[in-house]
């Protein structure tokens, strides 16, 4: 299933990719940003920088992010105990006016496992439906089994000419 999977990917890569686009990918430690850029590096991809999740470097996000045509942010949506931060992170990041207008995809990373919540579950539990001034999708994903990373890519395409 995965040869299939890359053998797609690759394809879209070569069809659709030609067009550059700037995008920042954030979350917290552990959350699987890593693992997640390392099955998207498959093509033609540079990494500008590269910032950690701990506390120490979260008040850099917001620089990094300005002017970029998506923010990717990943949680662990198997870890419970991290979300309150998680989400007050991405609550705190997404009030700077300075990101207004930029699309936001928060992504349910580890959906393999099985204590994982549910993408509305993670909807819910991150208050996703009040961040305004953006437009805002969720998507349940595992960096790990390549799973719904499809949707990722369509999604990240949608909003490269914009």
């Amino acid at each position: 299933m995965a040869g299939i999977f890359r053998t797609i990917y690759d394809w879209l890569l070569r069809m659709f990719w030609a067009t550059e686009m700037d995008v920042t990918m954030i979350g917290l430690q552990n959350a699987g940003k890593s693992s997640l850029l390392r099955v998207l590096a498959g093509g033609e991809f540079t990494v500008d920088w590269d910032l950690g999740g701990q506390p120490r470097f979260r008040p850099m996000w917001e620089r990094y992010c300005r002017g970029v045509n998506a923010i990717v942010y990943i949680v662990d949506a198997a870890d419970r105990a991290a979300l309150p931060v998680a989400k007050e992170e991405l609550h705190e990041l997404m009030g700077k006016e300075t990101l207004n207008g930029i699309p936001l995809l928060v992504l349910g990373n580890k959906s393999d496992l099985p204590e994982k919540l549910s993408v509305d579950d993670l909807i819910h539990e991150m208050d996703l439906k009040s961040i305004t001034h953006r437009e805002v999708s969720c998507y349940g994903i595992s960096a790990k089994e390549e799973t719904n990373l499809d949707a990722v890519l369509h999604w990240l395409i949608a909003r490269a000419s914009r």
